[in-house]
């Protein structure tokens, strides 16, 4: 049986993936850490649990985290986030501006990109910085 949840990429098979198929992966990601967060901190029903979330799975919120860690990215993971960053997308939310939405966009690849690449301290590391207050 193949552990999907600890299964390294090689490069060469992640550089297959779209920036937008990554970027895929790391929304699910990013949203599996704020739940987990969320459940650790008491939100203990589903309403409390999605009400929570969306405060900080938001596009807005997004683009404010990737703000909080651009500056201690590697070259690799910077690579990574601008791949997602300037990937063509077909709508954006209401909710975003243009660049809010491609920021966190550029996120959600980036955290795909780690998760794919096996390194979960990494992104506790960096989702740590993103919720310090």
């Amino acid at each position: 049986m193949t552990d999907y949840f600890n299964n390294p990429m090689p490069d060469e098979d992640i550089l297959k993936i779209s920036s937008l198929g990554l970027a895929h992966m790391g929304d699910a990601v990013y949203e599996l850490l704020v739940r987990s967060m969320l459940c650790h901190m008491g939100k203990a029903t589903s309403k409390g649990l999605h009400n929570a979330a969306i405060t900080y799975v938001s596009a807005k919120a997004q683009a404010a985290a990737a703000k909080k860690i651009l500056p201690l990215l590697t070259q690799d993971e910077l690579d990574a986030y601008k791949r997602g960053r300037n990937a063509k997308v077909h709508s954006v939310p209401h909710s975003a501006t243009y660049e809010e939405y491609h920021m966190a966009t550029g996120l959600e690849t980036l955290f795909g990109y780690l998760y794919l690449k096996g390194y979960m301290d990494r992104i506790n590391e960096l989702f740590a910085i993103i919720m310090e207050g």
